[in-house]
């Protein structure tokens, strides 16, 4: 046993040494796993089926984890996590089920008051309403850069297409979602209005 933890590298990021592989693994996925929740959930993915989608992604990362260069962890992580999305869209498409946000069924949170915890349900149904309504290539662009806030190198990166392309989309993508969310609230103030 103690031969095999001499093999092990235990150098750290600070001094320049690569991470053991298990310290890199960890502290990607605590540095980066509510971003790879959200992002999958903002991508489509029903929020029953979210944790699975995430310990997905892990596992391709952990897999993979040799060939991600330090630093990348997070772009690596969102590129994953577009194309695990877009498996878990079309596996919920073909199971035709109801999702437990459109059923209603979560409980409120203890954090927050229960009004509180339903206009934030409301707000974020509204987001991915307006979410699903953009083009794939769009909605992961838009994504990335605005909801996320990566870099357009980073995002370049993780899609694998040129930076003037990501700019050309993300460009489309905010024209797309503010025509899509000013047509939301005028939809919503006609509802409000005796």
């Amino acid at each position: 046993m103690a031969g095999l933890a001499a093999t092990r590298p235990t150098g750290t990021a600070e001094r320049g040494v690569p991470l053991a592989r298990e310290e890199r693994l960890r502290a990607a996925v605590e540095a980066h796993y509510d971003v790879v929740f959200r992002f999958l959930r903002r991508m489509g993915v029903a929020e029953g089926v979210a944790e699975d989608a995430v310990q997905h992604v892990l596992l391709v990362f952990a897999r993979k984890l040799p060939t991600v260069d330090e630093g990348a962890e997070r772009s690596f992580l969102l590129g994953t996590a577009l194309r695990v999305a877009a498996d878990f869209r079309k596996q919920r498409a073909r199971l035709r089920e109801v999702s437990h946000d459109a059923a209603g069924l979560r409980e409120a949170s203890g954090e927050t008051g229960a009004d509180e915890e339903l206009d934030r349900r409301r707000a974020r149904k509204v987001l991915d309403d307006l979410l699903d309504q953009l083009p794939a290539d769009l909605r992961s662009v838009f994504v990335m850069c605005d909801l996320e806030e990566l870099t357009m190198a980073e995002v370049a990166a993780s899609l694998g297409v040129p930076p003037g392309t990501v700019a050309s989309r993300l460009r489309r993508a905010r024209e797309s979602f503010g025509v899509l969310a000013a047509e939301t609230r005028r939809r919503l103030a006609a509802r409000r209005e005796p």
